[in-house]
């Protein structure tokens, strides 16, 4: 009996430390981008609300991409005020758009280099501006 107890014990503390470090449930939110120099990115949603994204310093990069203006997105966090969105860390791939009717992850190419990257920017090894490269999020 006594090892039933704190068997239940154990496992009930493994259950909430599990909870607790999970936090909330993600959101989704979803709308149309806007990208603007000098302004945090944010989506329209189809109620016309306006909301403010914010995320990890890799998905702030995406988000001041100009190239994503005006993409569906679909982004998975949860909000910190009614008008602001923090969007999940990027390694979750939590930020997607919309093209052709289709979610795709947002990464960027060197067709000189053949490397893929996480944020727009020049290649790390030719210093050659990536480009904008929409993937099937189970592609590999």
């Amino acid at each position: 009996m006594r090892s039933s107890v704190c068997l239940l014990a154990i496992l009930g503390a493994a259950l909430w430390a599990a909870d607790v470090k999970s936090g909330p449930s993600p959101e989704v939110l979803r709308g149309k981008l806007t990208v603007r120099d000098g302004q945090p990115a944010q989506v329209e949603t189809a109620e016309h609300k306006v909301v403010i994204l914010d995320g990890d310093d890799t998905t702030r990069k995406v988000l001041g991409d100009k190239r994503l203006d005006g993409f569906q997105v679909e982004a998975h966090g949860h909000f910190t005020a009614p008008d602001h969105f923090r969007i999940d860390d990027s390694y979750t791939h939590s930020f997607l758009v919309r093209q052709n009717g289709r979610l795709k992850m947002v990464t960027y190419w060197c067709d000189v280099c053949s490397i893929r990257a996480y944020t727009p920017g020049p290649c790390v090894c030719c210093q050659r501006e990536t480009t904008l490269d929409l993937r099937d999020p189970d592609q590999p």
